[in-house]
């Protein structure tokens, strides 16, 4: 009896812990967890913004924002106008991520969208948001692009739309009158690339114009400084197929505005090269041959001579400066030396007009593709020289420096 006594005791003092921990372990093991809805109500959320976007509705935009978040609704307001006269085709939100502190959230999203006619794949930029939740709903509390994004040209301003033959130009803070010139200029682009690059593209070019130098910056993400003399960049996916990124042209407009109208179509020919060679360009592609073969087209022809066209270039051959090989990639950079950046330029476009001249245009295209088909720098060239065009590098340089010397001098 005694020691059956402690035996009852000891039960009754260990029984309650012993089991409650069972619980926890079958609740652990058997049972199913909770599931957290929030990145669920998260994307619900995004998905009702986004479509209030296609359906030009400013309430049902505004109303998937904090309505404390004041500064957050105003911009919003203002972004939603700037947008009114882009033809959007698409809009969606994806949400990559979700960090959950309780009531609050910060996620990052996907912004994809399509310009109607113009865009085969979506333009993509990536967003942090902040998100608070009340009473089982979620709301957008700040939006900023990702660390390294990009600003869009709707939150410059209000955007201009000027349609075009084979164009379409969106501006902020431009006259309508030197956009509808940007149109023009980019509708002779386009055939002239036609004419000279056989393959599928879209057949058509988007520009950007924004307000300043400072807002195509801001559009790159990258300093003003660098783009202080360039009349235009092209934006894009190296070894893009069609699911790849769209292509967008940006214009520097005070670079462009000191542009002849020769100059200015010879820039938007230059551009639009390169929104046709994206799917063929790859890291294979060195910068010379990408940029030698978009120079390549914008003067094709025309009447520039040479020396017209390379007048850095000659003063370095005419002064004993014959350059010893093809230009290397960092001589491309916008910030270096602008006489450098020059010859580079030259050099490559003297490049690839030594391969028209003596080799056919269709074996230059071809030698275009054959370099941007390989995964990697290493050997592209030899490879592609090679097979396409019967020579080596080494030959090829050679050639290429008589045809400078012959040229320029």
């Amino acid at each position: 009896m005694a020691g059956r006594g402690r035996a009852g005791r000891g039960t009754r003092r260990w029984a309650g812990p012993v089991l409650a921990l069972l619980l926890l372990l079958t609740a652990a093991c058997g049972a199913p967890a909770v599931p957290d809805t929030a990145a669920r109500e998260v994307q619900r959320t995004l998905d009702l913004r986004a479509a209030a976007v296609l359906d030009r509705d400013e309430d049902a935009y505004l109303a998937a924002l904090d309505p404390a978040a004041s500064a957050l609704r105003a911009a919003a307001r203002r972004e939603f106008a700037n947008l009114a006269d882009v033809p959007l085709q698409s809009w969606a939100y994806e949400l990559t991520s979700l960090r959950r502190n309780g009531s609050t959230a910060t996620a990052r999203v996907e912004l994809r969208y399509r310009l109607q006619g113009y865009d085969r794949a979506p333009v993509t930029a990536g967003r942090e948001l902040e998100l608070a939740e009340d009473d089982g709903r979620w709301y957008v509390a700040a939006d900023r692009p990702v660390k390294g994004g990009t600003q869009q040209l709707w939150q410059q301003g209000r955007v201009t739309a000027v349609r075009g033959t084979h164009s379409l130009v969106l501006g902020v803070g431009r006259p309508a009158g030197m956009l509808r010139a940007v149109a023009e200029a980019a509708d002779r682009a386009v055939p002239a690339v036609d004419a000279a690059w056989t393959g599928d593209w879209a057949g058509r070019v988007v520009v950007l114009v924004p307000g300043s130098l400072d807002g195509m910056a801001s559009l790159l993400g990258a300093p003003a400084a660098g783009y202080r003399g360039i009349a235009a960049v092209t934006t894009g996916e190296s070894g893009g197929s069609s699911s790849a990124p769209a292509d967008r042209v940006i214009v520097n407009p005070e670079a462009y505005a000191v542009l002849g109208e020769h100059g200015r179509r010879t820039v938007l020919t230059h551009e639009t090269a390169h929104v046709a060679t994206r799917a063929h360009t790859s890291a294979a592609t060195p910068l010379w041959l990408s940029e030698g073969f978009a120079d390549w087209v914008a003067y094709r022809g025309t009447d520039r001579t040479a020396a017209q066209a390379a007048p850095e270039l000659r003063r370095a051959v005419r002064g004993g400066g014959l350059p010893g090989r093809l230009p290397a990639d960092g001589e491309f950079g916008f910030s270096g030396d602008a006489d450098r950046l020059a010859r580079a330029y030259e050099g490559g476009w003297l490049a690839c007009r030594l391969i028209a001249d003596r080799w056919g245009e269709e074996k230059l295209t071809a030698f275009y593709r054959a370099v941007g088909a390989h995964k990697k720098r290493e050997g592209a060239v030899e490879r592609a020289m090679d097979e396409v065009l019967s020579t080596t590098p080494e030959d090829f340089t050679a050639q290429w420096r008589a045809y400078l010397r012959a040229q320029l001098a």
